[in-house]
């Protein structure tokens, strides 16, 4: 039995895309955060490698820094499984004084999007790819959406109110140095227009067609719960997407950036967060650190640790 490889654009019919594999095979798995400008973490993407041919890669944020880097390892990816799938990280986003591509805010994000074409890695600029899979049909929702500051702590009726408590609190993210939002006045601005233009394409998918929302950053509140500083939360999400899960029929939501690798259930809908994080972190876990999450079908225990 073969199956397709297809793609949903808003406005437009399922269409092959490539080859169709020649078995069902092949899984639906999972990395973020694989910060690769740490040689321990760039040995392991090294050694990482489908458990088919046919297995498929999503890739949520924070492979790096530099683009170089970047370009590595999702182009070492991309030659080892049938597909890869990735969304930008806020590190992707951060424009290094060392990184000799100087690029800011859209124009650094529309540079990677190059470079995924040339490599063939799919982006959230480009039509839903619909995995056919164990678990499918579903389309594969690529989502770069940053943050607005709405994870506030509560009681904390301001952005300016809540950045200075975090600033006394010694939690600072690095983003608010590197993370430049040009042409946009401001992060939330730049967020609040990526919310926009990706609700919308979500809107026009088939209502009966169930979606796995890729992104960085969770897309409800309740995963930054167990932060051990929850000033943090500010730059973890927008409350804007807190019905997407239910209300694009998600049937797991995979996201990163918290460095807190585990599987939750949230109104009915599984939240996989699936990073590898820095090596100071996964020495800590059990498990082989790196080893790509399984997405579809859906798991019904917690990730690797």
């Amino acid at each position: 039995m073969t199956y397709e490889i297809r793609t949903f654009a808003p406005g437009a019919q399922h269409a092959t895309t490539g080859p169709a594999p020649t078995s069902r095979e092949g899984r639906l798995v999972a990395v973020s955060d694989l910060h690769v400008r740490y040689d321990e973490n760039r040995d392991i993407v090294e050694r990482l490698r489908p458990e088919s041919d046919d297995d498929w890669l999503l890739v949520a944020g924070d492979v790096g820094e530099y683009v170089e880097d970047i370009r590595w390892a999702l182009g070492l990816l991309s030659e080892r499984f049938a597909k890869v799938v990735w969304v930008p990280g806020n590190h992707e986003l951060w424009t290094p004084t060392k990184d000799p591509v100087q690029l800011r805010g859209v124009a650094r994000y529309e540079h990677l999007v190059e470079i995924c074409r040339e490599l063939g890695v799919v982006t959230p600029e480009d039509p839903y790819p619909v995995w056919e899979g164990a678990g499918g049909p579903v389309a594969l929702a690529p989502l770069f959406l940053l943050y607005d500051y709405s994870f506030r702590t509560p009681g904390m009726g301001s952005k300016e109110e809540a950045l200075a408590i975090a600033e006394k609190a010694g939690v600072v993210c690095t983003d608010e140095y590197f993370l430049h939002p040009d042409p946009y006045p401001s992060r939330e601005a730049w967020c609040r227009a990526r919310v926009a233009e990706t609700e919308a394409r979500l809107a026009a998918l088939p209502e009966d067609l169930p979606t796995v929302l890729i992104n960085h950053w969770p897309l409800v509140r309740e995963p930054t719960r167990p932060l051990w500083y929850p000033e943090f939360a500010l730059w973890c999400g927008t409350e804007a997407t807190a019905d997407w899960p239910r209300r694009f029929r998600a049937s797991t939501v995979v996201y990163g950036h918290l460095h807190i690798p585990r599987l939750i259930m949230w109104d009915g809908v599984p939240h996989q967060e699936v990073s590898l994080g820095y090596p100071r972190e996964w020495r800590r876990r059990s498990g082989s650190p790196g080893r790509p999450v399984q997405i579809l079908p859906v798991a019904t225990t917690g990730v690797p640790a």
